[in-house]
């Protein structure tokens, strides 16, 4: 443990809130480290409402407490976490991303006048990082970044994109991959063989992420009947949920019988274990944690060029090519 750190973390991850999320034993481990971890989270009051959530901060283990903005709509987070933050005495301040969370912890430093770490957990200069909401938050980085005291990148593809752009960051840069459990990947036992639960799928294809514009499922949506003129009996089995959800559900509608939706869930490993690939077809990615740890348990991956996806041995498709993409899927399947 570090003496005298209390760490003060802004960030957007709501699953903080469900007590057996991964992410929120994650948490908890990584309070064992310090004295105390305060966590501020992006929420609005719908948010609260959903998740069942009346008090104002939670308390999840001896020192690790998490307070929801509770805000009226999204444009109040960072005030919200500003006016939270500001009532904690931090040594520390460390925010999940350059975008709102850095805004609202480069005010906090000022106020509290301690240092600035920022992370960045995506490749927000990929052509496809774009959209008028990207580039104001592209805007708010540059600002928040130059006067950040300590820069935590995910992947050496983040810290050279970011160095070729500001040359004068290098020197606050520093790369910390995503820290992945491959021991308890490696050792969870089986609970869900995707095989027994589908019977009627010869090969199983594993997709697994938020379902949302950038994750780009139509490609795989649109390779699968190209698969399926060669292997009709493989199945796409997509993990997760998001605002593209039902989108994808009418895309995917006419192959149901060889595309199934299922919510997130936190057994992961076992749906790694027992599928024939795992699929990623996001346009960007800062690090790609499923895929390293797919890539752990011996499932074969096949991805964009995003992330780690080429440090991990990946099999590289295109972003916009089906064709390609199913022929890619179905070599590795054969």
């Amino acid at each position: 443990m570090e003496k005298n750190l209390k760490i003060l973390m802004i960030g957007s991850d709501r699953k903080l809130f469900d007590e057996g999320s991964a992410v929120s034993q994650r948490i908890k481990e990584y309070g064992n480290l310090v004295v105390e971890l305060h966590i501020i989270v992006f929420a609005t009051r719908k948010h609260l409402r959903l998740l069942k959530i009346e008090n104002s901060k939670l308390k999840i283990s001896n020192n690790v407490w998490v307070y929801p903005t509770n805000s009226l709509s999204r444009w109040f987070y960072p005030l919200d976490a500003i006016r939270i933050g500001k009532k904690i005495k931090a040594t520390i301040i460390t925010t999940q991303d350059p975008f709102e969370c850095g805004w609202a912890g480069l005010k906090l430093k000022s106020i509290l006048k301690v240092p600035l770490e920022v992370q960045i957990h995506t490749d927000i200069f990929s052509p496809y990082f774009s959209g008028f909401q990207n580039k104001v938050r592209k805007f708010l980085a540059r600002t928040v970044l130059a006067k950040a005291d300590k820069i935590r990148v995910v992947s050496n593809r983040i810290k050279d994109s970011l160095i070729e752009r500001y040359p004068a960051l290098a020197t606050k840069i520093e790369v910390r991959p995503i820290q992945v459990d491959i021991d308890r990947i490696k050792n969870t036992a089986v609970k869900t063989n995707l095989h027994d639960k589908y019977k009627q799928f010869s090969k199983i294809i594993l997709m697994a992420s938020r379902l949302t514009k950038e994750k780009y499922i139509d490609l795989a949506i649109e390779a699968m009947p190209i698969i399926l003129t060669k292997m009709p009996k493989v199945g796409l089995i997509i993990v997760g949920s998001g605002p593209e959800e039902e989108i994808l559900k009418s895309k995917a509608d006419k192959l149901r019988d060889n595309i199934v939706f299922e919510p997130w869930s936190d057994d992961l490993p076992s749906y790694y274990k027992t599928a024939d690939l795992f699929l990623n077809t996001s346009l960007y990615e800062g690090y790609g944690m499923t895929l390293v740890e797919a890539k752990t348990v011996g499932c074969p991956v096949v991805s964009t060029d995003v992330g780690v996806a080429k440090e991990i041995g990946a099999k590289i498709i295109s972003h916009f090519d089906p064709k390609l993409a199913a022929q890619e899927i179905i070599a590795t399947l054969s």
